[in-house]
């Protein structure tokens, strides 16, 4: 007999016969010999009616009492599901969060669950009842037992804990689409179901926007190694699993305040060629990483910063035994590139042989932004210079100097508490899917960014520390980070550009920060771009795979559409190209990689 978390989403019980048809389904699983737990969000739009009716009344309601108004919405439902099971002759009980025991922090609106204290639930599945559970929603662990909810994704979260805390053998989302699809149906009508992905790659979907699953939920599976499967609530197809590696051991206390760095990674076999000063214009990324493809070179790093002028700067890293020819393939494509034959100055090619990366990794990073700010500062109190950076959502990576590689690798160990030995990526073969598979899963599309620039930051160890410190302590969570290859010197002093990602919501309250900040600093201005849109592509088979990166450049090339900023992890390529851009780029590179499906998928109404 198995034991199954199940979780239904506002649509799945937006309504009398949707609660009863969930019933149905959760009575057949019983049937077939299942305990089960079912988690359930509010009916349908009822927590936007219930935010519309705080907002008639205040300006700036409490979080406390937001708290106390928005948990309602999810006893509604766990009664009428517990009413719909019992008609059907199945024993039910309903639970809100704090009577099934999850214990939280004291946070109103945004709180973490600390742990799950599941005898109750327990009690309920020996005596053979279904146990249906208030998603979304916990209680304070201090003495007054204040009702605290858990933000977005608050019910895939309360699921996923819930399964990880039971060790479920499942937890299943069902959603109003088939699973996990390639990209948006509702902006790629041609998108196809996944049978499989990992977590890492829904971890990277999610974070770009995949609406599905929540971040946070694929964070708890990763952790603690529960089976994920995403159905629909309108058929009987299995749907798509989100396949976990094997955890390692951790207390389910402090659950999803995990420790947020699990390991400290290098890879001394590198090198970094950068063209300084091209063309702004559609294409010239395509062509620069189509020659290299074509000589089949594995580019690792990818970095374009913003430009300035009517030039940019591009910057990647290679294996030291590519490295001659990929110096060789970006030295012959430079003339071409200048505008004229004699501006030597411009496409100029610079290499450095004797760099290292290192990353830390660790799902537990996802909604911290004062990680990334502690691994810069730890960098600068070690006088460790950044020369590129690389982010995603369970990773980041900076390349710095060969020799500074030991010193930085005992620094981070140190601060973020990893006693095993960090890991060597040089020294491993990198996992490489069957090559039957598609190297890229899923693509996405982000419109709710904005791009920050801060002009002319003095080039020394702590400052990004110092910049990325600053937004965290306003609990501003930045996406792409790139700084610029090109130096500058102001008033004697060496400084580079540095542009970064926010939600656009975070955007204003970064730049003034930023911008107070400026003086002290000594940089220069700080600007946003509110009109930009972020593609990207993501694939644990791209690793170890030459040409993808080109194939994705080309693809937007191939719509006139010009690239204004690139960044890159081991599985994920993002692009920033105006908003107005966004879908087409989106499509284009959909259909690029053979994502496209025969079968149109329905979303219900």
């Amino acid at each position: 007999m198995a034991l199954i978390v199940q979780k239904y989403g506002g649509t799945s019980v937006g309504s009398v016969e949707r609660i009863q048809a969930v019933a149905q389904r959760v009575s057949k699983a019983v049937q077939a010999g299942n305990s089960v737990v079912v988690v359930v969000s509010a009916m349908g739009k009822t927590t936007d009616g219930l935010v519309k009716l705080a907002s008639q009344i205040s300006t700036s309601p409490s979080r406390r009492e937001m708290d106390m108004l928005l948990s309602t919405g999810e006893q509604v439902t766990i009664a009428l599901l517990s009413m719909a099971l019992q008609e059907l002759g199945q024993p039910a009980i309903s639970l809100t969060g704090a009577q099934v025991g999850i214990v939280t922090e004291a946070e109103h609106t945004r709180a973490r669950i600390l742990n799950i204290q599941t005898d109750r639930v327990e009690r309920h599945l020996k005596d053979g009842r279904v146990v249906v559970v208030a998603g979304f929603q916990g209680v304070s662990s201090t003495a007054d037992l204040e009702i605290t909810t858990l933000g977005r994704g608050g019910s895939d979260t309360s699921a996923v804990a819930l399964a990880a805390a039971l060790k479920a053998d499942a937890c299943e989302i069902y959603t109003d689409v088939p699973g996990i699809l390639t990209a948006d149906p509702r902006i790629v009508p041609d998108a196809q179901l996944m049978t499989d992905i990992t977590s890492d790659e829904m971890l990277e979907l999610a974070s770009l926007g995949a609406k599905v699953l929540h971040p946070r939920a694929v964070e708890i599976a990763k952790n603690y190694g529960v089976m994920l499967v995403v159905r629909s609530s309108w058929t009987d197809d299995p749907g798509t699993r989100v396949v976990s590696p094997i955890p390692q051991l951790r207390s389910l206390e402090g659950l999803e305040i995990a420790h947020p760095v699990d390991a400290v990674e290098f890879d001394t076999d590198q090198a970094k060629v950068a063209l300084l000063r091209i063309p702004d214009r559609p294409g010239v990324a395509a062509r620069l990483f189509g020659e290299i493809a074509v000589q089949d070179l594995d580019v690792d790093l990818i970095i374009q910063s913003i430009h300035e002028g009517n030039s940019n700067d591009i910057a990647f890293t290679v294996t030291k035994h590519s490295l001659n020819r990929a110096e060789a393939v970006a030295a012959a494509i430079a003339p071409a590139l200048r505008g004229e034959a004699t501006a030597l100055d411009e496409a100029e090619v610079m290499v450095e042989r004797q760099i290292a990366k290192v990353s830390i990794a660790g799902a537990g990073m996802i909604g911290r932004p004062g990680v990334a700010a502690q691994m810069f500062s730890t960098l600068a109190a070690a006088g460790i210079n950044i020369q590129m950076i690389s982010t995603s959502e369970v990773k980041v990576s900076c390349a710095i100097a060969a020799e500074d590689c030991d010193r930085a690798i005992a620094a981070l160990c140190k601060v973020f508490s990893i006693a095993s030995s960090p890991v060597r990526l040089d020294s491993v073969s990198p996992q490489v899917s069957d090559s039957s598979e598609l190297p890229v899963r899923g693509a996405a599309l982000d419109v709710n960014q904005a791009r920050l620039a801060i002009r002319h930051v003095p080039d020394r160890p702590g400052m990004a520390a110092k910049i990325f410190q600053l937004l965290a302590n306003h609990n501003v969570s930045v996406d792409m980070i790139i700084q610029s290859q090109r130096c500058r010197l102001i008033n004697g002093m060496t400084t580079r550009d540095i542009a970064f990602t926010v939600a656009q919501m975070d955007a204003t309250a970064a730049q003034k920060v930023l911008q107070e900040a400026a003086p002290e600093l000594g940089c220069g201005e700080v600007t946003v771009d509110w009109a930009i849109a972020k593609v990207s592509i993501v694939g644990i088979g791209m690793v170890g795979r030459p040409g993808i990166a080109a194939r994705m450049f080309e693809a937007i090339a191939h719509q006139q559409i010009n690239i204004q900023m690139i960044a890159t992890s081991e599985i994920k390529i993002s692009c920033v190209v105006a908003e107005t851009d966004g879908v087409k780029a989106l499509q284009a590179v959909h259909a690029a990689f053979g994502l496209s499906g025969q079968e149109k998928i329905q979303i219900p109404a």
